[in-house]
């Protein structure tokens, strides 16, 4: 299963968990009088970003498959992450990310 759909799968069971969810469209791309555009998100940002209705607490979702690797800027931004005792982790499948976000995780699924 392609990251972007395991991304939407998660979206739609989290919104049913009563968070709301916003995918973190980030890239680069060149406008059609050849200029560059970036997103403006920071590099490594994680790719879910919302809260839970019950706290209104923020949470960030990095998801991955099976066999994906973090970049190193997205090691940095979980660090920041670790400083502010932010909820967030890696999530691989809905399970993972239900954990990450119900559980109030911070840094489920990143290299120690």
């Amino acid at each position: 299963m392609s990251e972007h759909e395991i991304q939407k799968q998660i979206m739609r069971e989290l919104s049913m968990h009563h968070c709301t969810v916003f995918r973190a469209n980030v890239g680069k791309i060149f406008t059609q009088d050849g200029r560059m555009f970036d997103t403006g998100l920071p590099v490594g940002f994680p790719d879910l970003v919302g809260y839970r209705w019950s706290d209104n607490k923020i949470f960030f979702v990095e998801v991955k498959t099976k066999t994906g690797r973090l970049s190193p800027k997205q090691i940095i931004f979980h660090q920041h992450l670790m400083e502010t005792n932010t909820i967030h982790g890696v999530a691989r499948s809905i399970a993972d990310a239900l954990k990450i976000v119900k559980g109030g995780l911070v840094g489920y699924g990143y290299p120690v």
